[in-house]
């Protein structure tokens, strides 16, 4: 009996039956998470369907990093498109975001 843990589905690795990608798998698995951790994670998943999405992946490691490679390319392309494209927004959210890193590492005050 041969089972299947992972399709794919208009060009997106998929666990067989589910909406969860394979990069979210595999990316927490690269990050050190055990299968246990990130069954936890997903608790639409059962333990046995993680197991064999990294089984898939360690089977099929070259494949799936230049897949997960093409993603974060195009995310990267993407991410800058729209940053391009709405650049006065970007420096807005640019300037809050070093504004928040600023007050938080100010020195809190102390009370009498």
């Amino acid at each position: 009996m041969n089972k299947e843990y992972v399709t794919q589905v208009h060009g997106a690795y998929r666990l067989s039956d589910t909406r969860v990608s394979l990069d979210s798998v595999v990316y927490a698995f690269l990050n050190g998470l055990s299968p246990e951790s990130i069954v936890d994670s997903f608790p639409v998943l059962t333990l046995e369907q993680i197991y064999g999405a990294i089984a898939y992946y360690l089977a099929h490691q070259a494949d799936v990093d230049a897949y997960l490679r093409q993603g974060e390319a195009d995310f990267a392309a993407l991410s800058k498109r729209l940053r391009e494209h709405n650049l006065p927004l970007h420096q807005q959210l640019a300037a809050f975001r070093r504004q928040q890193q600023a007050t938080a590492h100010e020195p809190k005050p102390t009370q009498s």
